[in-house]
């Protein structure tokens, strides 16, 4: 008899990060001119390396243990705001707390997110009056994390793909990868994104 399988606690939880993260497809301005990806590329502002890059973003819903909750593939010019609006709908299921960085600032979102059924938490920016937000660089980190773990051990920023369908098909394959990675790791009382059995 095959046991039925369930999913990853973190599918349930009741805390969702939410961040993106730049996937690069170019750096010479030829390549921007002849690639078969600049139907749907873009460029963007990367704030880890403090610079533009050519290429998409991943948007990413996850659970703290690291489980894909939902991901977008989108132009690296198209605002993070309008990509979560439509990525959000399909992750909440009503009473979840969202939590994001300081990107995603902003009355409407914040009230968006609420008819959702979310709560949204994010760090204050600087610009802003002393509101007595939580300090959350240790939750943040997770998601930064789960970043490093798509763009080191997945290799998502060695990617390779030419085309929309390739990259598409690269940028999945890796989420997969990571989802039954997480969901193992529970069965077998592992750390949850602790990837080092699979790849060494």
């Amino acid at each position: 008899m095959i046991p039925r399988i369930g999913p990853s606690p973190g599918f349930h939880d009741d805390l969702v990060l939410l961040d993106s993260s730049p996937v690069e497809c170019g750096r010479s301005a030829e390549t921007v001119r002849r690639s078969a990806l600049a139907e749907c590329c873009g460029y963007g502002w990367s704030r880890s390396h403090s610079r533009f890059f050519w290429g998409m973003r991943l948007h990413l819903c996850c659970a703290l243990d690291g489980t894909p909750r939902r991901a977008e593939l989108r132009r690296a010019d198209q605002p993070e705001r309008e990509v979560a609006l439509e990525l959000l709908p399909r992750c909440l299921r009503g009473g979840e707390w969202v939590v994001c960085d300081k990107g995603y600032a902003g009355r409407d979102f914040e009230a968006a997110v609420a008819e959702l059924g979310g709560c949204l938490v994010r760090p204050q920016r600087k610009d802003e009056p002393a509101s007595g937000r939580p300090r959350l660089g240790r939750i943040r980190q997770r998601i930064e994390s789960v970043f490093q773990t798509f763009k080191d051990i997945l290799s998502l920023e060695r990617h390779g793909a030419r085309t929309p369908e390739g990259l598409r098909t690269r940028v999945g394959v890796r989420i997969l990868a990571l989802a039954a990675c997480v969901w193992l790791n529970h069965q077998l009382g592992r750390p949850s994104r602790s990837l080092v059995a699979f790849v060494a």
